[in-house]
C-alpha cells in the first residue's frame, strides 16, 4: 500500500474517527484505526464494537490496499509532521513508513483483515432528515442523559419516528428534555429506537449546521447514520423506554415570559453561593417581578431581581441551579415560558417551538 496526501485532509480524517477508540481494550486490533487506500481515496473506520465511524478523504493512491496502525500514536504523529505533503508507504508485514519533509517514521501495525467490519444496513428502515434538525434536536436534549448505569435504559436518547414525527426525549428521573420534529415517512416505517450516549456525542461532532441530508437506517438492534462521506454505526440500547408522557404536567396554573439570557445570567451567578449538598435555588415569585436566591448557612446569601410581567399569587420554588440552566444554554430563543402550579409540581419550560423541558422542583428549607 502506497499513498500521498496532504496533512489537512488526514488530520479531518483521523479527528473525525478517532474519538470512538477506547483507551481501555483487551483487543489490540481496537486501538487501531483500519486505513484502506484505492481509487483517489483514503478510507479511516474505527469501532469499540458498539459504536463504529468510517470516513472518506481525497489521497493520490499509487498502491491500493488495507493496513490498522494504532489510532491515537498515529494522530498525534500526523498532527507534529513539518510539511503538508505526506507520504505513506506500507510493507506486507503492515510496518507503515511516514515521510514529511525531512521528518521520517516507521510504524508496526496490524492486518486490515482483522479488523471487525462495520454492519450491514441492507434489510432496514430508511430515514431522511435536515443535518441541523437532527443536530439542534440533539443540542436540546442530550445534557439531560441519565448517567446512572444502573438504569441503562436512561442512559442514551430515545428517537422515536411515529405518525410522521421524530420525538426525541432525553430524561435521568429529575429532568426531561424533549423536541419534535416533522418527519416524512410511511406508517410502515414506524420504530423507537434508544440511541447510546457514545454515539449520540459522535454524531453530535458529524452534524452540520446545513440543509444537507443525513440518512438514518434503523434495525432493531443497530442505526446507522450515512453522511456524505461519513457513516456512523451504533449497537441500541435494548429495552423499554419509560412512558415520559406521564410526567408532562397535562395542565399548569401560571405562565410567564421571561428573557432566557438573562435568566441564565442570574441563575449563574446567585448559585455561586448556594450550598454544595443541596445545591438549589429559590425563585420567588410577587407582582412583576422575580427574586432568584440562593443561600448557605456557612457560606451567605445571594439575591438578585428579574423584572418579569406576573399578576399570579406569591409562591417561590426552588430547582437544581445546574438542570436549570442546562436548557437556557442549549436554547437560541429570546424569550421562553416558564409554567407553573405549585411549589411541589414540576416547572415546564417551553418555546415558541416544539421544545419542552420538565423540571422536578427541590423541598425549599425556610
Amino acid at each position: 500500500m502506497k499513498f500521498r496526501i496532504t496533512k489537512e485532509d488526514f488530520l479531518d480524517g483521523l479527528q473525525q474517527v478517532q474519538h470512538v477508540v477506547s483507551s481501555r481494550t483487551t483487543l489490540p486490533i481496537l486501538s487501531n484505526v483500519l486505513l484502506e487506500a484505492q481509487d483517489g481515496e483514503l478510507k479511516l473506520t474505527t469501532t469499540d464494537l458498539d459504536v463504529g465511524v468510517s470516513c472518506g478523504v481525497k489521497a493520490e493512491v499509487e498502491k491500493s490496499g488495507a493496513t490498522t496502525l494504532p489510532a491515537r500514536r498515529l494522530a498525534s504523529i500526523i498532527r507534529e509532521l513539518p510539511s503538508n505533503d505526506i507520504s505513506v508507504e506500507v510493507d506486507n508485514k503492515n510496518v507503515a513508513t511516514i515521510r514529511s519533509g525531512p521528518s521520517f517514521f516507521r510504524i508496526i501495525g496490524l492486518g486490515g483483515d482483522e479488523f471487525p467490519p462495520l454492519p450491514d444496513f441492507q434489510e432496514s428502515r430508511e430515514f431522511k432528515i435536515p443535518q441541523k434538525v437532527l443536530r439542534n434536536g440533539l443540542k436540546k436534549t442530550a445534557y439531560a442523559i441519565s448517567t446512572d448505569e444502573t438504569r441503562y435504559v436512561l442512559n442514551g436518547i430515545f428517537a422515536s419516528f411515529k405518525e410522521g414525527k421524530l420525538t426525541l426525549v432525553a430524561t435521568d428521573g429529575r429532568r426531561l428534555a424533549m423536541v419534535e420534529n416533522e418527519v416524512e415517512f410511511p406508517q410502515s416505517q414506524e420504530i423507537d429506537l434508544i440511541i447510546p450516549t457514545k454515539a449520540v456525542n459522535e454524531l453530535q461532532r458529524l452534524l452540520t449546521d446545513t440543509d444537507e441530508i443525513v440518512k438514518i437506517f434503523a434495525s432493531e438492534s443497530q442505526v446507522a447514520f450515512e453522511f456524505e462521506s461519513a457513516i456512523l454505526v451504533s449497537k441500541l440500547i435494548e429495552g423499554n423506554y419509560p412512558n415520559y408522557r406521564q410526567v408532562i404536567p397535562a395542565e399548569t396554573k401560571e405562565r410567564i415570559v421571561i428573557d432566557r439570557e438573562m435568566l441564565l445570567t442570574i441563575v449563574s451567578r446567585v448559585s455561586l453561593l448556594a450550598a454544595e449538598k443541596t445545591s438549589s435555588v429559590k425563585m420567588q415569585f410577587s407582582a412583576d417581578s422575580i427574586d432568584v436566591i440562593s443561600s448557605a448557612q456557612d457560606i451567605g446569601e445571594a439575591r438578585e431581581g428579574l423584572p418579569v410581567t406576573y399578576g399570579g399569587a406569591e409562591f417561590a420554588i426552588a430547582f437544581n441551579p445546574e438542570f436549570l440552566m442546562a436548557p437556557l444554554r442549549a436554547l437560541s430563543e429570546d424569550q421562553i415560558y416558564l409554567d407553573l402550579s405549585d411549589e411541589m409540581s414540576p416547572g415546564v419550560i417551553r418555546t415558541e417551538g416544539s421544545f419542552l423541558y420538565v423540571l422536578m422542583p427541590m423541598r425549599i428549607n425556610n
